[in-house]
């Protein structure tokens, strides 16, 4: 049997920015297939944007669905893991432009 193996990014995405978009590109230029666990966030004013919208925002940039999944998640506190997970965790470094984005300042801009 073959089966797909991908690589995971977790996170709200409100809203899906350059950021974003940068880490997810890392990956697929290195030939993986890309898994997003949008969570299931309460719509609020720190999270404005429903998983639909999400995901709507998502497949504007990636509308392959083969190479890039989206699934929905219970929203999370925190992840958990033991002793040798059977797979790796990895940063991936930006730059300092990219790792200061803020969601919060861009929900602000466009709130004006």
């Amino acid at each position: 049997m073959n089966k797909k193996i991908y690589s995971l990014f977790l996170g709200r995405f409100q809203p899906f920015h350059n950021g974003h978009k940068t880490l997810i590109d890392v990956v697929l230029k290195e030939g993986k297939n890309v898994l997003i666990a949008c969570r299931d966030t309460e719509t609020n004013g720190d999270n404005p944007y429903s998983y639909a919208e999400r995901v709507k925002m998502i497949r504007k940039v990636y509308p392959d669905k083969k190479r890039v999944k989206i699934i929905k998640i219970y929203d999370i506190e925190e992840i958990c893991y033991g002793r040798k997970v059977g797979w790796g965790i990895r940063k991936i470094k930006l730059s300092k432009k990219l790792e200061n984005i803020s969601a919060t300042s861009i929900r602000n801009k466009l709130k004006k």
